[in-house]
Formats: C-alpha cells, structure tokens, sequence
C-alpha cells in the first residue's frame, strides 16, 4: 500500500524535547498554491496505539495532507524516539505532557485529535487536560475504559474454538498459545495475510517494556499501569464534535463504541462491515473518506 510525501506535499523530521527524551515527529503538510487566501485547515494530530508500537502502521493515513497537515509521531522509547531513561516515562500524565510538548513545539495551539487503540484514551486523557486545544476527536477502535475492554476481549476468547480457548487460558508457555493468538489476531486485529508492511514496521520498532509496563505480558493479560483507567466520563462532557470507527470485527467491539459514543451528543459513529481493528488498513478508501469528510466538516 503506497504511502508516504507526493509531489503535492512537503513533509517535516525532526526530534521534539521532553523531560523522558527527543519525539520522532514527521510533519507532512500540502503544498499551498501562493495565491490561496482561504485560511488554512487546522492539523490533525496522530496518536499511535500500543503502548509501545510505533507510528508506522498509522503511515498510510498520511494522505490526509491533501488537505490539511498531518502530525504523526512515535510516542516515547519506540521507533525513532528517543529511549526512555526510566518507567516514569510511560504513565498517561507523562503521554499527555509529550503531547502538549510537542504540538507547542510546532506552534499548534489548536489541531484535531485522531487516536486509535490505546491513542484513543490518551486522545481523551489529552483532552481532559487540555479542553480547549482540540477542534474535534476521532476516536478509532479506542480504549476508553481498561475493564470494559477485558471484558470485551473475554466474550471474542470464548467465540474462539475449544483448543484456543484452553491455550489461551494457559497463558504462553502453553504449546497452543501461538495458534490461538494467531488465531485471535486474525480474527479480529489484521484480516490480512500476510499483515500488511504499516504494521510489520510497526512491529519491528516496537518497545515490549513500555507494553508490559503499561498493559501487561501479552494481549490477554492486563497487570500494567492502565489497569484502572476509565475516562468515559470524559466522553460524557465533551463539548467538540466526536466520531467513533471501529470494524464490524474489531477487538474494539461495535456493541462498546456504540455505547461510549451515546454518552454524548456531539457524537457519531461509523462501523465498517467485514473490519478489524486495523480496518484502516483493510479498507483504505472508504476510511479515509469517512474522517475526511469528518474534518472538513468541522
């Protein structure tokens, strides 16, 4: 899947500062004709998911500075960021203050916030502190609340065949494991085989400490920081406008963004029929054109 700076675009590197370390950003803007007076749309900022993998996988939605800029970079002690010197660096507050660090650092005083996965609660989490910074919130398959996605990911375990299921409850040093994940994966996080290369890159500049230390051991195991983060109330009084994606599939379940979204009345939600959780991926066009009509419309 091509992705990447066009003819029509000039795109930005560089390290941003934060007291845990420099954040790889890439700034990827379109190129203005000289004679356009229309004011400028305002950016969109990216939040990968993990914690821990980096932005990679997000790469493709880059094609979104056709109209507007496009901030995307790799949170703290992954991909080209920095190391993280200690675990203090991996905590929602530290994520939130790189965040404002960043943006601050490249003069955005107000932007919209797109968040997946574990993106999506810091995308919260950023709002709360900051409530008047973001122009809108795209929340894509997001963790809102730790418990509610253990739940979730309890009821798809146990749609799971009986071997899988067992595997799983097992935990990893069981010889079953690799195939039930496998499995669960392909079900419900990349129904492409093989993945994709966003996510494969992804992978490869991944930090397994800053997982464990803020989810846990694996997918199925949640003992790290967020363990007690809920930020539905959040949702409850968010006063921007508000879209909710997730796949048909996703371990994000559509039964659990449709319930998040309805604490609010700004909201909308989109779900893509035969998607999982890198629907994105899966389903380029039809995504891109749901948040791009989104923004333009906010």
């Amino acid at each position: 899947m091509p992705h990447g700076p066009t003819a029509s675009t000039t795109v930005e590197n560089g390290l941003a500062p934060t007291p845990h370390g420099g954040l790889w950003y890439q700034l990827t803007s379109p190129a203005q004709p000289t004679a356009d007076t229309r004011p400028a749309p305002l950016p969109i900022v990216l939040l990968h998911g993990g914690p821990g993998s980096p932005s990679d996988y997000l790469a493709p939605l880059d094609a979104l500075s056709a109209d507007r800029p496009v901030l995307r970079y790799d949170q703290i002690g992954c991909g080209r960021s920095d190391a993280a010197g200690d675990n203090t660096a991996w905590t929602v507050d530290a994520h939130v203050d790189h965040l404002d660090r960043l943006t601050r650092h490249l003069g955005f005083d107000r932007f919209h916030l797109y968040g997946h996965s574990w993106g999506g609660m810091l995308a919260l989490a950023f709002h709360e502190a900051h409530p008047h910074r973001a122009a809108s919130l795209t929340l894509a398959s997001p963790l809102v609340d730790t418990k509610r996605w253990v739940a979730d990911a309890a009821i798809l375990i146990a749609e799971l065949p009986t071997a899988h299921q067992a595997a799983v409850a097992a935990g990893p040093e069981h010889a079953g494991y690799a195939a039930a994940e496998a499995e669960f994966y392909r079900r419900h996080f990349c129904n492409i085989e093989p993945w994709p290369t966003p996510i494969q890159e992804s992978d490869a500049g991944q930090n397994a400490l800053a997982y464990n230390t803020m989810w846990g051991p694996n997918e199925f195991t949640q003992t790290g920081n967020l363990r007690d983060e809920d930020r539905s109330g959040v949702v409850r009084d968010l006063t921007v406008p508000n879209l909710w994606l997730t796949g048909a599939d996703d371990e994000a379940r559509p039964e659990t963004i449709r319930a998040f979204a309805a604490l609010n009345s700004n909201s909308s939600v989109h779900v893509f029929p035969g998607g999982t959780h890198s629907v994105h991926l899966e389903q380029p066009g039809p995504y891109l054109a749901e948040l791009r009509a989104f923004l333009r419309n906010n």
